[in-house]
């Protein structure tokens, strides 16, 4: 029986990204469904009933939800193909663990933050979002990317969210090259594969669609 795949899923969001860049690195075809996130989908509401959230994977029938756990589930299932996490058991917990920090930090929701707020707030959460970027970039180190020579895990988690960048600098005023340059030397790695670079968004796109929320939430 043929492997079937599905993806529910909506352009803008990071964590979709993150499977788009998955299946690709692992030449995985599947049928996208894109999700209009003010209008859930029955099939949506369905596959993931607890969370009612994007990105779902559909594999033969079955969901797999939480954008993490499905990146593990397609690094498992589709072994023999361009591995994302390392076979070293001690490598593999510690990509594991800078993957969750990367969401347990909720990095993408404090740069939404300095897109959606104004002097104080934002201003911490320019900080929260540049000291992140930091550590991430301290843990890097000189590494090509962060669990070596290829890109893995931590990178197809993280590389996501460069696209929301545009939007947190041009709010912000700032520039995250400007404090983080060895950061910005990674995004461009991560750019020149054709995994990530056909996964992500016009940064140009995003801000558009950034604009659109601002004006449903009514921000001046």
């Amino acid at each position: 029986m043929a492997d079937e795949v599905v993806l529910l899923d909506s352009w803008q969001s990071p964590f979709g990204m993150r499977l788009r860049i998955a299946l690709a690195e692992k030449g995985i075809e599947y049928e996208y469904k894109d999700e209009d996130l003010w209008n859930k989908s029955p099939l949506l509401l369905q596959m993931n009933p607890v969370h009612k959230k994007i990105p779902v994977l559909i594999h033969n029938e079955k969901p797999i939800c939480e954008s993490l756990f499905a990146l593990q589930y397609i690094d498992e299932v589709w072994n023999d193909r361009a591995p994302l996490l390392p076979s070293d058991s001690y490598l593999r917990a510690q990509a594991r663990f800078w993957a969750d920090f990367v969401d347990k930090k909720k990095i993408f929701q404090i740069g939404k933050k300095v897109w959606t707020t104004k002097g104080e707030k934002q201003d911490a959460a320019k900080k929260k979002f540049l000291d992140c970027i930091g550590v991430l970039e301290g843990e890097l180190g000189d590494k090509p990317f962060f669990g070596g020579d290829t890109l893995g895990f931590v990178d197809v988690t993280l590389i996501p969210i460069y696209s929301w960048f545009l939007v947190c600098e041009k709010f912000g005023d700032f520039s995250v090259e400007a404090e983080h340059p060895k950061f910005i030397a990674w995004v461009k790695r991560c750019m020149e594969k054709e995994s990530v670079s056909k996964s992500l968004p016009e940064q140009e796109k995003v801000y558009d669609y950034a604009m659109l929320i601002r004006k449903k939430l009514r921000i001046e």
